[in-house]
């Protein structure tokens, strides 16, 4: 196995380098999936270690690839991966597995003792790689790691060039794989839900819902510049793709461009005037921008459309 943490033999230029730093940036939060582990006072894998690691995690999913690639493996063949995590008691990896065997399909192996660390081995599902795939696979395992305070301690996949395999995407139809793909979003599963889109877009380059779906699953996991691309593809198709438009917006306030995530707001308003998600996060980037008074009025607005989100920021702003 290509261990990426703790063999990484980093060759990547320093370019590519501040290419993956520009795509995606470590979490300020992290949402936890079965135990908060993030309130615990004395973490195994801290939020200052997530983030100092996080552009050193990416430029190992590179290094993985391209051994693998000088090894004989072509671009979209068909791999699985082992991989292994390690937390400082067991009952966060019992957590682990059971989350990635119920939501990715995994095969997992019992943690075992070594040393002052438990550890946790297991399989993956056979996907269809590219380096871009096998970034951000590994980079929802490192964020779910994250999430159950365990940490990704490496992974990698054996090549054979002499028995490269490729999935028949000649009969399959774009849409099977756009269900897929939201059936592993729907669990979370980004990693495999980016692949599964991504392999849509390479028999349908105009399926707009696969970006939109797609960018998606590059904010969950950090990587928001990336999904700005995605976001900005399916627009590219469909300008007035509504979904799209309010994505995009959000991560354009999540970014602190908040004049240009009012834009996508304003037009979304424009195309659908009764989406009480739009008015709501509008006025939440009207505050952000001093404008109090606008903001109260969308909140109003989007509490007459029955909003869940409005009345919390009605009762705190508009008094």
């Amino acid at each position: 196995m290509y261990n990426a943490l703790t063999n990484p033999a980093i060759t990547t230029k320093l370019f590519n380098i501040f290419l993956l730093t520009f795509l995606c940036s470590p979490c300020i939060s992290q949402t936890t999936y079965t135990k908060n582990f993030d309130t615990m006072d004395n973490r195994y894998f801290t939020k200052a270690d997530f983030n100092s690691n996080f552009g050193k995690e990416m430029v190992s999913a590179i290094t993985v690839y391209k051994r693998m690639a000088n090894s004989g493996f072509k671009e979209y063949a068909l791999a699985t991966f082992d991989f292994v995590f390690t937390a400082d008691t067991k009952d966060k990896l019992d957590s682990l597995a059971a989350f990635l065997t119920d939501n990715y399909g995994f095969t997992l192996e019992p943690p075992k003792k070594e040393k002052n660390l438990w550890v946790l081995q297991g399989d993956a599902i056979e996907l269809p790689y590219s380096e871009d795939n096998l970034l951000f696979w590994a980079m929802d395992l490192y964020c779910k790691g994250y999430a159950f305070d365990c940490r990704l301690n490496g992974y990698g996949a054996l090549t054979d060039p002499k028995h490269v395999r490729f999935e028949n995407v000649e009969n399959v139809r774009a849409d099977s794989l756009l269900r897929k793909g939201m059936n592993a979003l729907n669990k979370t599963n980004f990693g495999a839900a980016i692949i599964y889109f991504t392999t849509a877009l390479r028999i349908n380059p105009a399926m707009k819902t696969a970006f939109q779906a797609r960018g998606y699953c590059k904010d969950e996991i950090h990587c928001w510049k990336a999904a700005r691309m995605d976001y900005d593809k399916a627009l590219e198709i469909d300008p007035n793709y509504v979904d799209a438009l309010l994505i995009r917006a959000t991560n354009k306030d999540d970014a602190g461009e908040h004049g240009a995530a009012l834009e996508d707001y304003n037009k979304v308003i424009a195309l659908d005037p009764i989406n009480d998600l739009a008015y709501s996060n509008r006025g939440n980037t009207k505050f952000s921008l001093g404008d109090k008074k606008g903001a109260c009025e969308d909140w109003a607005k989007a509490k007459s459309l029955d909003s869940p989100y409005a009345e919390a920021r009605l009762s705190k702003e508009c008094r």
